[in-house]
């Protein structure tokens, strides 16, 4: 697939807002279709399939931007038809501890110092998802504080992380889907590494594909911005039973509120919450029809 590489320069007056216009502004392309990002010194730099690029809903975004003395602007080029993130999957990360050590996330590169309950390895290739960004790690936090469920859902998967880990927490079945295909190959790659790929489905499309699973889960786990679980939700909650828990991260403190409105319109009750410099976690369980 081919993509656009786009260099977006950000200033600002001071110094220290550069970290959060930076965040700000990849959760929000994210709407306009980019899939993965890299910091440089003037800004961000982002990776969008070509065919999913909507031009005219950036500007729109951009216009609406709420940092009201940052001005971004930026140019499109057309991206090396290779694996340009090939020098960050050489280099790998280090290995990134949840809850105390309960759980550790490493490459095959950085092997952990010490035993972890749950040891996942990741081997990231264009896909987001090492347990380094906030939200993956609350989401890992959270799964790791459930019960443990039979049949699990991971929604716009990335490298698998999520689901591979409800799976060496003891879930019997994991089904994940992404937009991207290199997430989902990615994603099923990773699952072989973990040997936990007989348990997993790995499949390519939106949440339109969700309408062919005949199945509902325990647990449907979703870490994506906030637009698309907005209108993903009503299709997410198809696929729960009465009990069913949903997790949601991706998003920032001050978009809970919507977020919870529109769960709680389709049935689901807030059960827990988690935030970590400013972005969240939220936790809601299926309520018995009425």
């Amino acid at each position: 697939m081919k993509y656009f590489e786009v260099d977006f320069c950000i200033t600002c007056p001071e110094e220290s807002m550069m970290q959060d216009a930076r965040d700000l502004l990849a959760a929000m392309a994210g709407d306009a279709g980019f899939e993965t990002f890299e910091e440089t010194v003037t800004g961000l730099k982002g990776y969008v399939q070509q065919s999913l690029f909507e031009r005219s809903l950036l500007d729109e975004m951009l216009r609406e931007f709420p940092f009201e003395d940052a001005t971004i602007s930026y140019e499109v080029s057309e991206a090396d038809n290779q694996d340009w993130n090939a020098a960050w999957e050489a280099e790998g990360f280090e290995p990134i501890v949840v809850e105390n050590g309960r759980l550790i996330v490493h490459d095959g590169r950085h092997l952990p110092e010490t035993p972890a309950e749950i040891s996942i390895e990741i081997d990231a290739k264009l896909a987001f998802g090492t347990g380094n960004h906030e939200t993956t790690r609350m989401m890992l936090a959270a799964l790791l504080d459930l019960g443990t469920p039979r049949n699990v859902l991971d929604c716009g998967t990335g490298t698998g992380i999520l689901a591979i880990a409800a799976l060496k927490l003891g879930a019997k079945k994991a089904i994940a889907y992404d937009i991207d295909e290199w997430s989902a190959d990615n994603a099923r790659h990773n699952a072989v590494i973990n040997r936990v790929d007989e348990r997993f489905t790995s499949l390519l499309g939106d949440a339109s594909i969700l309408d062919t699973l005949d199945e509902t889960f325990d647990l449907v786990m979703a870490n994506i911005n906030r637009n698309i679980l907005l209108n993903d939700l009503p299709r997410f909650v198809q696929k729960m039973h009465e009990g069913s828990t949903l997790l949601l991260s991706g998003f920032y403190e001050e978009d809970c509120k919507m977020l919870v409105e529109k769960c709680e319109s389709l049935g689901l009750s807030q059960t827990n919450s988690r935030q970590e410099n400013g972005w969240a976690c939220l936790q809601f369980s299926l309520l018995p029809a009425s």
